[in-house]
């Protein structure tokens, strides 16, 4: 990855958000109402930032909102990239990179997520505790920046344990329940068939989606402390006998908008 061209991006963005943010967030499909909520907001498209990749998925705005949640500043993608867009690897690491840059130390990945474990249902939110990697891509592959990272990065705990305590708390003090659970990747944008889903099964996957396990890795490479909540808004294929379409997708999220809201915003207010 061109450091430099990292280097440009945060620099334009310190000079536009007035804020100095520990915490990032990174919003996914249909999830993006929480950057709405942000006070004192200064909203950046993609296309403005230098070199930064711009989003086509449905249900992503796409653009960086910076401002104050909870009386925190922090700086969130209202929308994110994706490797079945096309985009490399290393351009979807991009506004990982840049974060680190700007000084963020903890970031917030959320995601829809398809339902592998059968004691799911579709609205149920999910804090990962651990990933497996499905989709044989990996963002680091290629030279290494020692000043960032090291070559081999431990991913033994890449999930912060802190962070995933702190979520509970956070729902159990909401009235919301917050389930466990394993994270697969796949590359998308075909949904998996029902005999890949039972292999996820075997794994020991209890969701599934096409986003998140990258951002994951780079941040960790990079130092970041990441949490990760999937929103579970459909059952993966095979387990109920209808089709899977990015429209429930994004219903489902719209419906469980308000308490996801409510669990992030009080995430943040106690880490933030």
């Amino acid at each position: 990855m061109d450091m430099r061209q990292v280097g440009e991006a945060a620099a334009f963005l310190r000079s536009r958000m007035g804020i100095e943010p520990r915490m990032a967030l990174v919003l996914g499909s249909g999830l993006g109402g929480l950057a709405d909520e942000i006070e004192d907001a200064v909203a950046i498209p993609y296309g403005e930032i230098p070199h930064f990749p711009v989003s086509t998925a449905p249900g992503h705005a796409g653009r960086l909102v910076a401002g104050l949640l909870e009386g925190k500043p922090v700086l969130a993608m209202q929308g994110r990239f994706h490797f079945y867009e096309g985009h490399p690897l290393e351009r979807i690491a991009f506004p990982v990179r840049t974060f680190k840059a700007l000084g963020i130390e903890t970031l917030l990945l959320t995601n829809a997520a398809g339902g592998v474990n059968r004691d799911f249902n579709p609205g149920d939110f999910m804090v990962i505790s651990d990933h497996i990697n499905f989709a044989g891509q990996n963002p680091l592959i290629g030279p290494n920046d020692d000043s960032i990272g090291p070559r081999f990065p431990d991913m033994s705990h890449a999930w912060d344990r802190g962070l995933q305590a702190a979520a509970h708390r956070a729902a159990r003090e909401l009235g919301i329940t917050l389930r466990d659970g394993v994270y697969i990747w796949f590359t998308g944008p075909s949904y998996e068939t029902p005999a890949e889903i039972r292999a996820s099964r075997a794994l020991g996957a209890d969701a599934v989606g096409m986003s998140t396990v990258p951002e994951a890795i780079v941040a960790v490479h990079s130092g970041l402390r990441v949490l990760g909540i999937s929103c579970i808004t459909n059952m993966a294929a095979g387990i109920l006998d209808q089709p899977i379409t990015g429209e429930e997708v994004i219903e489902i999220s719209n419906r469980r908008r308000p308490d996801f809201v409510r669990l992030l915003r009080r995430i943040i207010a106690a880490e933030a």
